[in-house]
């Protein structure tokens, strides 16, 4: 099978791909190594099958299009997706999220390709309804300092379900929850990657809020099984779902077992929570279960581990 993959640089989009060679397929990456990085695929280099190319989705792909030849499969997780990548670059999240999504659906469409797109549980905003199953709407402020992810994903969305009605287009969409794991970016600004590398310097780890806000974090590695599974069964076109793991702690905890996991001393220090940061994310995945047979196997403590081992390798 012919995959392409925009954004697999990325941690998530360099994992998916590992896991795509694994299923015998031909990849050809597309990224602009906005966030992601070359070095996390380097250990493909070569490889027979495998193609990456330095490319903006934002711009006409015809020429990708047609030295690639026939492509079957395209996954979209091409855009900044933590709050320090999206804050810094607002326009060119809400581009990618947009005029890039549709570049990506019109090749999609013009090769008769499957499409699966990597939306957020941002698309919830802060929601008033926990867990957040699929049939939420969510509680976005369209305004505000997080509006060009939220508000672009949830654009993202809307023009792939347009693009099956009008062209019947195969697509899915994988509403991602907060996710860690190997070949996150030291400097990536989620609580996670924060607290590894503060925590591994002995630094004070940092909390927004008093730290009683939820969070719920599935390892990479059960994310793109998911990723995966949705892409491969049949008879689920159109359908929305989330990936996640529903397992909740509090900020507070997460940074408490990252420090005892790291034989770290580092204290905590709290700052101001910033404007719009939801108090509760857990996703609701009885559909994922359901339509996929899918659920999370990587315990915390296990994904935290193999998390803190990458992060002494690089800091």
């Amino acid at each position: 099978m012919n995959v392409l993959v925009a954004g697999g640089a990325g941690m998530v989009g360099s994992h998916l791909v590992d896991s795509l060679v694994a299923r015998g397929d031909q990849i050809i990456v597309l990224d602009n190594y906005m966030t992601g990085s070359p070095r996390n695929l380097v250990h493909l280099a070569g490889r027979p099958g495998f193609r990456l190319v330095n490319a903006n989705i934002t711009e006409q792909l015809t020429d990708i299009a047609a030295d690639w030849g026939s492509i079957d499969q395209i996954f979209h997780l091409a855009s900044p997706a933590s709050p320090v990548a999206y804050a810094r670059e607002p326009i060119a999240t809400l581009m990618v999220n947009a005029l890039g999504t549709k570049h990506l659906l019109d090749l999609a469409v013009a090769q008769g390709a499957r499409f699966v797109l990597a939306s957020t549980s941002e698309v919830y905003g802060d929601p008033l309804v926990s867990p957040q199953p699929e049939t939420y709407w969510g509680n976005v402020n369209s305004v505000g300092p997080r509006a060009c992810y939220d508000e672009g994903k949830r654009f993202a969305e809307s023009l792939l379900v347009s693009y099956q009605r009008v062209y019947g287009l195969d697509m899915r969409i994988a509403r991602i929850f907060n996710t860690y794991g190997p070949r996150s970016a030291v400097d990536d600004g989620r609580v996670i990657p924060n607290f590894c590398v503060q925590a591994l310097r002995g630094e004070p780890l940092t909390i927004y809020g008093d730290g009683n806000q939820t969070r719920s974090f599935c390892f990479v590695s059960d994310l793109v099984r998911g990723m995966i599974l949705l892409s491969e069964i049949e008879g689920i076109t159109g359908e929305v779902i989330n990936l996640g793991n529903p397992h909740e702690q509090t900020v507070a905890e997460i940074a408490a077992e990252i420090i005892r996991l790291a034989g770290s001393a580092s204290t905590i220090d709290f700052h101001d929570l910033p404007v719009d940061d939801p108090i509760h994310r857990r996703p609701d995945i009885t559909k994922a279960g359901e339509l996929l047979g899918w659920s999370p196997q990587i315990d915390f403590p296990t994904g935290l581990a193999r998390t803190l081992d990458y992060f002494r390798g690089v800091i």
